[in-house]
């Protein structure tokens, strides 16, 4: 019987270890290898029409900023088309007050960033554009970012993804420079490690690129709540991977209050677990039957779950290995976990000195410890029943009337 749990803790060590390695390869190569901050500027020739497509639900406050960047980013016969879906303020009327053509969605009964994206698709089929370019309404987009995601997209015929960051608002009531650097690390340094390697990218929701015969045929009416995720991996698995462009950059803002910010990060990471549990194996086997590469290098990305909640669980793991060898099992999970766990924490220290030293300088770090413990009552309410399944708007300004998330 003692064998039999050495193996079974040994087993469970060294599934651990495969997420694990892959967040170490991917800050590896984007430490070490990455180059691809140099692909995919913009050029002066003519490229296909755009339409850019902004899903907005309850977004007047802060929309005027965003339409404002996308306009000056257009080139004749390009379109800017905002979907207010189940909007109960007047993000409508802002929008047409700016030019933008609007498309009004009523429907309660199915509430959804994906449900608004199909509603967009479906007003521009009778002029479809070359180049649907997907932009949430709270973003900042930087100068050239249009052009840059359109040029890539025309050229690849395959999906492109802008660099998407988030920066703490001015005045927020909480201190957001673990949470910054831990966005740049998703969003920054993982894919530009697999863009070094010549390997996809995930989808991030917004300052997302498609030729339109491929975002048309794709299903997207859903309220699944990491919809771009879930897009990204059916479009690897029909053999049309999204590419990494981070010429291309597009910001948000986290939300303002403590209440906003704890909500926000629950709804992502809960769809980015849930996901894992219910696609991973089967995402794993497709990949390995199609021998398909790009669609196995993205299912072995998304079974890396938030550091955080890696950490936490190595660390519990090393914990009962201990306890288990002291009792007289194998070491092997011990020296295992304890391997993996120093592998994350070497490519998390390495990460930070390559990309995170200007967000979270030397004297932040004791803010890793109460950013932790949040993090640890967020799972905590995940494991106790607590959800969030709709698509609210976050609490971008102090001065939002909104409740937040």
């Amino acid at each position: 019987m003692m064998t039999f749990g050495s193996y079974l803790l040994t087993g469970f060590a060294a599934l651990l270890a495969v997420p694990t390695a892959v967040f170490l390869f991917e800050v590896l190569a984007a430490s070490f290898l990455s180059k691809a901050e140099l692909i995919f500027d913009a050029e002066p020739d003519p490229r296909g029409r755009v339409a850019v497509l902004v899903p907005a639900h309850n977004e007047s406050v802060g929309l005027q900023p965003t339409l404002a960047d996308l306009k000056s980013q257009l080139r004749s016969g390009d379109r800017l088309l905002v979907v207010a879906d189940n909007c109960s303020d007047d993000t409508a009327e802002v929008a047409a007050s700016m030019g933008a053509e609007i498309a009004v969605r009523n429907d309660p009964t199915k509430i959804g960033k994906g449900y608004a994206l199909d509603w967009g698709l479906n007003y521009l089929a009778a002029n479809p554009p070359e180049i649907v370019i997907v932009i949430d309404a709270d973003c900042r987009i930087e100068v050239g970012t249009i052009d840059r995601l359109a040029t890539a997209c025309e050229k690849l015929q395959r999906p492109v993804q802008s660099l998407y960051l988030m920066t703490a608002p001015i005045d927020s009531q909480i201190n957001h420079q673990v949470a910054e650097f831990a966005w740049r690390l998703k969003n920054w340094v993982r894919p530009l490690g697999l863009s070094a390697l010549n390997l996809p990218c995930q989808l991030m929701g917004t300052g997302m690129a498609f030729p339109w015969d491929l975002i048309r045929s794709a299903e997207l009416s859903s309220g699944f709540i990491v919809e771009d995720l879930k897009l990204g991996l059916e479009l690897a698995y029909a053999g049309h991977a999204p590419v990494f462009c981070p010429s291309a950059r597009v910001t948000s803002s986290f939300p303002y209050s403590a209440k906003g910010a704890r909500t926000q990060r629950q709804r992502w990471e809960q769809g980015h677990v849930g996901l894992i549990l219910t696609k991973a194996l089967a995402l794993l086997y497709a990949a390995l039957k199609q021998r398909n590469l790009n669609l196995l290098a993205l299912t072995l990305d998304l079974i890396v779950p938030p550091i955080s909640l890696l950490g936490l669980i190595l660390a519990l793991a090393f914990l009962g290995a201990g306890i288990a060898w002291f009792l007289g099992f194998s070491a092997h999970a011990v020296t295992i976990s304890a391997i993996s766990l120093a592998m994350v924490v070497g490519a998390t220290a390495l990460a930070w000195l390559s990309y995170g030293r200007d967000i979270l300088p030397l004297k932040s770090l004791a803010l890793i410890g109460p950013y932790f413990m949040s993090k640890l009552r967020l799972y905590s309410a995940a494991l106790t029943g607590h959800r969030v399944s709709l698509w609210v708007r976050a609490d971008r300004d102090k001065s939002d009337p909104s409740p937040g998330e």
